[in-house]
């Protein structure tokens, strides 16, 4: 059987004592599939749920099959179309991984069929349209990876710690819907999608309307049942739609379109020191929305003059990412076009930023933004000699100046990640 699905955790049943739970689900064939339980001491759960991942060929031996009660543990537990669940017994049950020689591929093949029905899903327009009337729902949803953040951590108020993973996802409707893991397996499975390449079929994951962020999320719950790259007719067109995307620069297109839109200096108003935008970190109450503002201070740190791989990348000139540096290739576009290793280039400085109260340290001065403040393009950067780079860092280094910024604060840490948006002289020191 191939493992399709994990969850682990524990429950108090007396006081001073511990008693663990796994459960899993497997399947066999396109159409059956159960749901396994297992209790037991917190060494063998442990070891029980270390010995696979999903996706692993297993063999259970000695399992008890019992009648599930479908209304009570269907409410917490994928629904599987069998009337029995599996329990597994630390003193009679067995269960054995299969080697990379020994996997069958028609086992294997079932990890890219989705456990429903693969016209039976929301397109992200459709949950966005219909909005707040869909809070609360399980749903189905088929769309694409365009970016997975970090693992973060964090301490609940009780003390136990906790984990969290956003990932972006869209497709021809949504260009950016985050979707939410909070356990360990699924947080693992997102660190393997593949930007802008991975499609996912997300079986029975909970729409909220998130009321800080005044947007539709999704969350994967102990229901849910990912399929990575699924092989269905409704996945391939979502794949073709990635593919001629990326082709015709509509993907970077409407990216840009939501950027700007996101940071019109118009709308930013609001004047901060370094100090009191360091205060405004440490108070965060963990909400993920971005923070703009405006800092009159001066670029304290500005080393564009020293080796220009350190503030230039290439980026792909197809769908505009980054590419990977050893190869000058963007993996995304090897397959779409035979120009995949054209690229071009663009500015990615750190810089600090210092006013009357402190600085602060490593903020990304990038691309258009920094080829408007420094007054020159990547090129004609390039082609000036070493004096007149360290003349056009003297125009800029220590020089009072108006700093429109974009301000992201980790959930973990509370670390600040700062983007310098816009920036403009208006006097000399």
């Amino acid at each position: 059987c191939t493992s399709l699905r994990r969850s682990l955790l524990f429950i108090f049943a007396d006081i001073g004592s511990e008693r663990y739970t796994f459960s899993f689900t497997i399947r066999d064939s396109p159409t059956c599939f159960i749901n396994v339980n297992s209790w037991g001491r917190e060494d063998y759960i442990r070891s029980l749920s270390e010995s696979f991942r999903v996706g692993d060929c297993v063999t259970i031996e000695n399992p008890l099959v019992q009648a599930k009660e479908a209304e009570r543990e269907e409410k917490f537990n994928p629904v599987t179309p069998s009337c029995y669940k599996l329990l597994l017994s630390e003193n009679h049950s067995v269960v054995k991984t299969s080697s990379c020689y020994e996997m069958d591929t028609k086992l294997l093949s079932l990890l890219h069929l989705p456990v429903k029905d693969p016209q039976d899903y929301y397109s992200l327009g459709d949950i966005t349209a219909n909005g707040q009337s869909l809070d609360g729902r399980i749903l189905n949803v088929l769309a694409a990876v365009m970016s997975v953040g970090e693992p973060k951590y964090f301490m609940t108020s009780d003390k136990r710690k906790g984990q969290r993973c956003e990932v972006k996802l869209y497709d021809e409707t949504e260009m950016s819907f985050p979707i939410v893991c909070w356990d360990n397996e699924s947080i693992q499975l997102a660190q393997s999608w593949i930007p802008r390449e991975t499609v996912i079929f997300a079986s029975d994951v909970r729409i909220n309307f998130d009321k800080f962020r005044n947007c539709m999320t999704a969350t994967v719950i102990s229901k849910t049942i990912i399929t990575t790259n699924p092989e269905t007719a409704e996945a391939n067109v979502l794949f073709s739609f990635i593919k001629e995307s990326a082709r015709s620069g509509a993907l970077h297109d409407k990216m840009e379109e939501q950027s700007k839109g996101s940071i019109n200096l118009e709308t930013v108003v609001d004047i901060y020191t370094v100090e009191q935008l360091k205060e405004k970190a440490l108070q965060s109450d963990g909400k993920l929305e971005p923070v703009y503002g405006i800092i009159y201070g001066y670029i304290s740190t500005l080393d564009i003059d020293d080796n220009a791989s350190k503030v230039i990348r290439n980026r792909c000139s197809i769908c505009r990412f980054i590419v990977n540096e050893m190869s000058n290739t963007c993996t995304f576009c090897s397959d779409v076009s035979s120009y995949s290793k054209s690229t071009f280039s663009s500015f990615d400085i750190l810089v600090d930023l210092t006013d009357h109260t402190g600085t602060l340290y490593s903020c990304y001065l990038s691309d258009c933004v920094a080829e408007e403040t420094l007054g020159c393009t990547v090129h004609e950067f390039l082609a000036l000699a070493e004096d007149k780079k360290t003349a056009l860092k003297w125009q800029l280094l220590l020089e009072r100046s108006k700093i429109y910024f974009k301000s992201l604060i980790s959930r973990a840490n509370k670390a600040q990640s700062i983007n310098v948006i816009d920036c403009t002289v208006y006097g000399a020191t």
